[in-house]
């Protein structure tokens, strides 16, 4: 072959090796928009599946949150107001009282009651002795919004001995603990005058539990008859205040089903005395 018709084939060659570069780089451009795109799927795939795990994750969180409770009332029951008081302590309290107490008006007499008796010895033209003694009872139901019965009852009893410091034309106020009755006792005493007489005001707060007990007893010499000692009606009010505190846990006693928030309390009713 002369070196012409060799130069001739070399030249034909050439179009054929460049056509072949050119059909490789054509088929490697269109491969990789489909690398890119097939990424690019498993990155916003990969990106929904991470959304879609934290959203049921916070909704497991939303869902699993507890209740809220509160430590059920330990005491359900009060007992019957004119009976929480014996007889002989009626007789030394209220000596010329009627036979029974006056029951106080309540439409809920498993949660406030309160009776009252009143005693007038007539001595003719020495005067008279007069005494006046009423007793309240006051139960609190566990509730979420308002807390136990207790923290309740604690509430309304600090707010009783205020109350009784801060009578109107009061004199000569003073207030000391009152030791066994219930879980806190406070006794309340102040001299009033009225137009009747000077009244002795013993005033006794005692909580037990998620009741409230309140005593009131007072005492006058009227129409020219000496004023009661106070230290004698002091003695009284006490022994009728641990008395009711007694009869509260007694209409317990039997343990019936709490309807309160939670579980059984911690503390049992038949704890007391």
């Amino acid at each position: 072959m002369s070196e012409g018709t060799m130069q001739r084939a070399d030249h034909r060659d050439q179009p054929d090796q460049r056509a072949k570069r050119l059909h490789r780089v054509l088929v490697c451009a269109a491969a990789v928009p489909v690398v890119l795109l097939a990424a690019g799927c498993s990155l916003v795939s990969g990106s929904e599946d991470a959304g879609s795990k934290s959203s049921a994750g916070n909704e497991t969180k939303v869902s699993a949150s507890p209740s809220p409770t509160v430590q059920a009332a330990a005491y359900q029951e009060l007992p019957k107001s004119c009976s929480v008081l014996s007889k002989k302590t009626l007789g030394d309290l209220v000596p010329k009282g009627v036979k029974s107490g006056k029951e106080g008006a309540s439409d809920d007499t498993a949660s406030r009651a309160s009776c009252s008796w009143n005693s007038l010895d007539n001595n003719g033209v020495d005067g008279s002795q007069f005494r006046w003694l009423n007793v309240s009872l006051l139960r609190f139901d566990s509730d979420v919004s308002r807390g136990s019965g207790d923290e309740q009852a604690q509430a309304y009893y600090e707010k009783q001995v205020q109350d009784a410091k801060a009578v109107a034309g009061a004199k000569n106020t003073k207030s000391a603990p009152v030791a066994g009755t219930g879980d806190q006792a406070t006794l309340v005493q102040y001299d009033l005058k009225k137009k009747e007489g000077a009244f002795k005001q013993q005033t006794i707060v005692a909580r037990v539990e998620n009741v409230v007990v309140t005593v009131d007893y007072n005492g006058a010499g009227l129409a020219g008859e000496n004023t009661p000692d106070a230290g004698t009606l002091k003695k009284a009010a006490e022994k009728a205040a641990k008395e009711a505190v007694a009869a509260v846990t007694s209409a317990n006693d039997s343990g019936s089903d709490s309807g309160s928030a939670t579980a059984s309390p911690s503390k049992s009713a038949s704890k007391k005395s």
